[in-house]
């Protein structure tokens, strides 16, 4: 395969729900789509594993529309770079690939913002989506007792579904305060359909102890276990456990829309009503747009696809949809704001880049991403920035940048 040449005329990068949307909704042109995604399933981060198991309407059609061939599909497929207009180089377990494309769909999801604190860096402390992801892939916790701790639904979300699998959930540790919450159900009473799913999912983590305006400080090994020690109105409470799990908020994956030139605005690939970004042949939809959850990710992919194919007016239907869930991502964004406790969490020999062994009290010294960068390798290692560069935005308000080929680790052989 290596050496490999695919033209298409919809190419979409991403099989989550964004990008599941936009290819069933291109594929009604009769054009040529297809979808890379680097996993061996798609899904994303939401369905994997799961995907026609979950009874959505969405996954379904997807599903059906491959099984008629209307979409083709490259799994395991990483992109990592490009080598002329409109084409981009996949890194496969067979070689490099290039993908040829008259329109481009982005719809590379994000991934979780790690914060350091004392211990993050232990065995048994992990991202909570990660977790999530480990326990679909077949990772067993059953029996394991687990403290969810961090900010969002998404911490909800992932206690139920551990606890569906056999974990007992010592707690949910939500760092924004209970007024906020409170204020945010309230606001509910017109989405009906979000408060119901809300008010279902507590009741299935009945019996987890919730506390909110609380925040994690610190992990430390004992023995076999763990012990997270969590701050609330100024008191110390420990828990004892075998696996953290934390997640403060989602970061988009956009070093892709980045290298090609797409212009970018607070973080976030800019785009017009149609989902198109600066560039007029690259479109993108879901979370490298805007960190709004899967609905929103579901309607702004077929806005996409629909758009990718000049189907303006199918895409038009949709916009008033779009607006409801984008008001909907704001009331998230300002309930689960981190708080300013969170920025001293981190000690002076707490590594905050661990590929690299860079610790906050080295970096504390410096004035920029690039300084840092430059004079302590800080975001070099192989995850090239994606986990410390997002701490460093939170911590410094540095502005982590310069995005180059390859944007992933990549064989010799292949480039």
């Amino acid at each position: 395969m290596s050496g490999t040449t695919i033209t298409t005329d919809i190419l979409i990068i991403g099989g989550g729900p964004a990008g599941m949307a936009a290819a069933v909704a291109a594929s009604e042109s009769g054009r040529r789509v297809t979808i890379v995604d680097d996993n061996p399933r798609l899904g994303g981060q939401i369905w994997r594993a799961e995907l026609g198991k979950n009874g959505s309407p969405d996954a379904n059609k997807l599903l059906a529309a491959l099984a008629e061939r209307r979409i083709d599909l490259i799994n395991n497929a990483q992109i990592f770079g490009t080598d002329r207009d409109r084409s981009l180089l996949a890194e496969t377990g067979a070689g490099t690939i290039t993908l040829g494309y008259n329109k481009l769909i982005v719809a590379t999801g994000a991934r979780e913002r790690f914060l350091a604190f004392p211990g993050w860096t232990l065995p048994g402390v992990f991202g909570a989506g990660g977790l999530q992801a480990l326990v679909k892939g077949g990772f067993d916790v059953s029996g394991k007792r687990i403290l969810v701790a961090g900010t969002g639904p998404l911490l909800l979300v992932v206690a139920e579904y551990l606890r569906s699998k056999g974990a007992q959930i010592a707690a949910i540790v939500e760092q924004a305060p209970v007024s906020k919450i409170i204020r945010f159900g309230l606001g509910l009473w017109n989405a009906p359909a979000k408060l119901a799913q809300g008010l279902e999912l507590r009741s299935r983590l009945a019996g987890i102890p919730y506390p909110k305006g609380s925040w994690i400080k610190s992990v430390r090994k004992t023995g076999e276990m763990l012990t997270a020690a969590i701050s609330k109105g100024g008191r110390e409470r420990q828990f004892e456990c075998e696996y953290v799990a934390c997640g403060f908020h989602l970061v988009p994956n956009i070093e892709l829309p980045s290298l090609l030139g797409c212009s970018i605005v607070q973080g976030f690939v800019s785009v017009d009503e149609y989902q198109r970004s600066s560039i007029p042949t690259i479109l993108a939809a879901g979370e490298p747009t805007g960190i709004g959850g899967v609905e929103a990710a579901l309607i702004e992919g077929k806005i996409a696809g629909f758009a990718s194919t000049d189907e303006t007016r199918k895409a038009e239907a949709l916009f008033a949809k779009r607006d409801r869930t984008s008001r909907f991502a704001e009331s998230l964004k300002a309930t689960f704001a981190l708080r300013n406790e969170l920025l001293t969490l981190a000690e002076a020999e707490t590594f905050v880049c661990r590929c690299e062994d860079v610790t906050f009290g080295v970096l504390k010294d410096f004035n920029s991403w690039r300084e840092a960068k430059l004079q302590t390798r800080c975001g070099m290692g192989p995850c090239q920035g994606r986990v410390c560069g997002a701490a460093c935005e939170f911590l410094f308000k540095w502005h982590v940048d310069s995005v180059r080929p390859p944007i992933f680790p990549v064989k010799l052989e292949n480039l």
